[in-house]
């Protein structure tokens, strides 16, 4: 589903509901599971309220002060998402992450209909930041393909979170890029930086 009508079926105007009811009904035939009309229903309103709340969803413990840090500091906060729009409305508030304290604006690819790695959705956070330049943002982000690579191609400065200690971190680094364990380096390495950008 997310192949065939990416950012959530924004492109195709596709309602939200349907479209997460098309996926999770997709998932189940493949796993071999074929509910009735009415035992589906049931399942369906329980993921779907699930993932609309913040009960899947955990936040690192650097997540919150590190945000409350770097705007304390004057800078302005993003987040770019291949989320939808209960993302920005419902469960980043729900884990305590609000727009105004930990955050200046987001940009959500199924509000968008743009996601990550098209650099399109930099290029929109480049305008809602005040449509400063690239050179003067810094990307923190966990994925070199969907990160740091279209981050990097607008002229964005970037650096990658290795919070698990992948086997790729090692190739990001011979790539070229910085690679930090956490939130808690991000803040040490920005301090080190002089908080340039």
């Amino acid at each position: 589903m997310a192949r065939k009508h990416p950012c959530f079926g924004f492109a195709e105007k596709i309602p939200n509901i349907i479209w997460w009811k098309t996926c999770v009904r997709d998932s189940f035939i493949r796993a071999g599971y074929d509910y009735d009309e009415e035992t589906f229903e049931k399942v369906f309103k329980r993921i779907y309220a699930s993932f609309g709340s913040s009960a899947p969803y955990t936040i690192f413990p650097d997540s919150q002060p590190f945000l409350r840090w770097v705007r304390k500091k004057g800078l302005t906060v993003g987040i770019v998402s291949n989320a939808e729009y209960r993302y920005k409305d419902v469960i980043l508030p729900a884990l305590g992450l609000n727009q105004g304290s930990e955050w200046d604006f987001g940009v959500f690819s199924g509000l968008e209909g743009v996601q990550k790695p098209d650099p399109r959705i930099y290029e929109i956070a480049l305008q809602r930041a005040g449509n400063i330049a690239p050179e003067e943002v810094l990307h923190i982000g966990d994925s070199f393909r969907k990160d740091y690579l279209p981050a990097k191609s607008i002229g964005m400065h970037a650096l990658l979170l290795d919070r698990f200690k992948t086997h790729d971190a090692e190739n990001w680094r011979k790539s070229g890029a910085t690679v930090l364990p956490d939130l808690v380096a991000a803040q040490e390495w920005l301090i080190a930086e002089k908080l340039s950008y």
